[in-house]
């Protein structure tokens, strides 16, 4: 799949490691250390992944984001996720929950999610 993605991560060295390890699977990543800074790569870069650092957002936020591109999909990270904060990303829109150093998982959740969406969308 040749996805364009945006990562919104506090921990500018965490963003960096998460980027190297996203770049030879998907057409583009770009990084954002906060907010302001995530919408402008969304409106530059018009990515379909936004990976997002819910210790650096709130849910409102995320929430937010899936209301204003309700076809990006949304996978939040934290250091030691749990399932009551799984489950409140899912309610606002987000579509997974994972380890923030994990780069195998969230690129299972890219596909596994974005094979999902284009399923129902054929």
């Amino acid at each position: 799949m040749s996805l364009s993605v945006v990562v919104l991560q506090r921990d500018p060295n965490v963003a960096q490691f998460l980027a190297g390890g996203l770049r030879p699977h998907f057409r583009s990543v770009h990084t954002a250390s906060s907010w302001v800074d995530l919408r402008e790569r969304l409106a530059q870069t018009r990515p379909e992944v936004a990976i997002v650092d819910v210790e650096a957002s709130r849910f409102a936020d995320v929430e937010s984001l899936h209301r204003d591109s309700p076809e990006m999909l949304i996978v939040c990270t934290h250091r030691i996720p749990d399932e009551e904060m799984w489950m409140a990303a899912l309610e606002v829109g987000a579509a997974d929950v994972c380890p923030a150093l994990d780069v195998e998982a969230i690129i299972a959740s890219i596909l596994r999610n974005a094979a999902l969406a284009q399923s129902t969308a054929a």
